[in-house]
């Protein structure tokens, strides 16, 4: 499958430890081989139409949405400032 990020998603993945951001390149793979995949708790955002939420970590999340059949990553951070605005 094919991705691609916004300019958020960038900035917040260059904000983030270096640590996270292995885990998160990790969950990736597994979320571009399988979406449903139990590792990643993926879930619909609350009043978010198509927007999904995957998890890196306990305290972290990634959001996302397709387009036209290509994942496109919007944010990555924590749990509470993800979902804040996804």
């Amino acid at each position: 499958m094919r991705y691609r990020t916004t300019a958020r998603f960038e900035r917040n993945l260059r904000d983030l430890e270096p640590r996270v951001r292995e885990q998160f390149y990790d969950q990736l793979d597994v979320l571009l081989d399988n979406p449903r995949h139990p590792s990643l708790h993926t879930k619909r955002v609350q009043r978010q139409r198509g927007v999904l939420e995957g998890r890196v970590d306990i305290h972290h999340r990634f959001t996302f949405h397709y387009d036209r059949g290509v994942l496109v990553l919007r944010a990555i951070g924590s749990h509470d400032e993800v979902l804040r605005n996804p």
